[in-house]
């Protein structure tokens, strides 16, 4: 037994240290990647999500580039695995790539526990839209290479539009509705609920530079209190009269598609598409955005600085930003998420089909939204209006 765990090993390589890894160039850290495995930690909340990595990257992974995927759930707990894994005192990770963005992104450079810079590395890092300070910027946070751009998004309602006509589109002309049609409306307790309430931030500040800059305790609470009498006021008329909300946003959504609820929520403005095409909403079911504005920003993949797989991961992100693999989850009847490409610095025939499958049917042009989008606030605030949010309207 000895002898073959002795030779198993020896066919094993061994880790790569940082300075190898900086070393080497793109094809060698190609070749270093083949016959890998890495683990990503993501949302699996999506069938459509789940579909796009299980039927089409795994596949492609293994095929060009021999590297197998391992995925597991865990996104919002991203942080506190690397804090336990450090604490006991483990000099590796058991993660390889993570799926992040915000508060996480925030939480892990305070910790120092991310691989990089590393997107310039990347050969695909060229056609990124850096430009975008919605990509270029992350909850207000530089970048800095030491997370990679994956998805473009904006926060919208969906309604119903056999049942909400016209869609209210003031946080004012939406109170209205909420008392007018009793227990047809509400948000979950996570992200995308959090999210909604930071848009009601902006459309009740007395200006939009009031979210910018690092955060305020005395500023914080002149943007929180509107939007929390806001919310004592229609609580009553929630679904459920307030007392509870749906716990994530998958649990909104299925809310909706019974038709228990007359809107939802996405932070993917190409989101009701998909579902429709999917048959999961309503053909009536239609995303707007309040004309006060609604945020915009995007998701991100990182590394872990701990992880093992540190080339093989690379090349799976770049994998993720090549042409091929942002077209084929951009397509409404696959996920609807917005490419972070500069799809006209692509190659032919590229940008004329990003043109073509970018037509969506049910939710305003990208370019009408971004008239409205607003930029995220710092990740303080996030995690300061998660904690309000839960003592004043979950814990009592």
């Amino acid at each position: 037994m000895a002898a073959v765990l002795l030779a198993a090993c020896s066919r094993t390589p061994p880790p790569l240290s940082d300075a190898a890894l900086a070393a080497m160039d793109w094809p060698q850290v190609e070749a270093a990647a083949r016959g890998r495995t890495v683990t990503f930690v993501m949302w699996t909340g999506d069938p459509a999500i789940n579909a796009y990595i299980d039927g089409y990257l795994r596949p492609r992974l293994e095929r060009l580039h021999d590297i197998r995927l391992r995925v597991i759930p865990g996104q919002a707990d991203i942080a506190n695995q690397v804090i336990a894994e450090r604490d006991a005192g483990r000099r590796t990770s058991s993660l390889d790539l993570l799926w992040i963005n915000g508060e996480t992104f925030f939480k892990l450079r305070q910790l120092q526990s991310l691989h990089g810079p590393f997107t310039e590395r990347l050969p695909n890092n060229r056609y990124v839209r850096w430009s975008d300070p919605t990509i270029a910027r992350d909850f207000q946070q530089p970048v800095d290479g030491y997370e990679m751009p994956w998805g473009n998004v904006q926060l919208l309602l969906i309604a119903d539009r056999e049942k909400v006509s016209p869609p209210p589109d003031t946080p004012a002309a939406l109170a209205d509705w909420i008392h007018a049609h009793p227990g047809r409306f509400s948000f979950d307790s996570g992200f995308t609920g959090l999210s909604f309430l930071k848009s009601l931030m902006h459309a009740f500040a007395a200006s939009p530079d009031m979210l910018e800059g690092p955060f305020d305790e005395a500023r914080y609470l002149r943007l929180r209190d509107p939007v929390f009498a806001w919310l004592r006021d229609v609580r009553a008329d929630l679904w459920r009269q307030g007392r509870t909300f749906p716990r994530d946003v998958a649990q909104l959504h299925q809310l909706f598609a019974a038709g228990e609820l007359d809107f939802t929520m996405s932070f993917n403005d190409g989101e009701v598409d998909n579902k429709i095409a999917l048959g999961q909403f309503p053909v009536s079911a239609e995303g707007y955005a309040l004309r006060t504005g609604m945020l915009r920003n995007s998701h991100y993949l990182g590394i872990p600085a701990a992880s093992l797989e540190r080339a093989a991961a690379m090349v799976v992100i770049n994998e993720l930003l090549s042409p091929e693999a942002q077209f084929e989850k951009l397509q409404p009847s696959v996920w609807g998420d917005g490419t972070v490409l500069d799809v006209e610095r692509l190659p032919a025939p590229w940008p004329a089909r990003f043109a073509a499958a970018a037509e969506r049917r049910r939710v305003p042009s990208r370019a009408a939204l971004a008239a409205i989008a607003r930029p995220e606030p710092s990740p303080e605030l996030m995690i300061r209006l998660e904690q309000d949010f839960r003592r004043a309207f979950i814990e009592h």
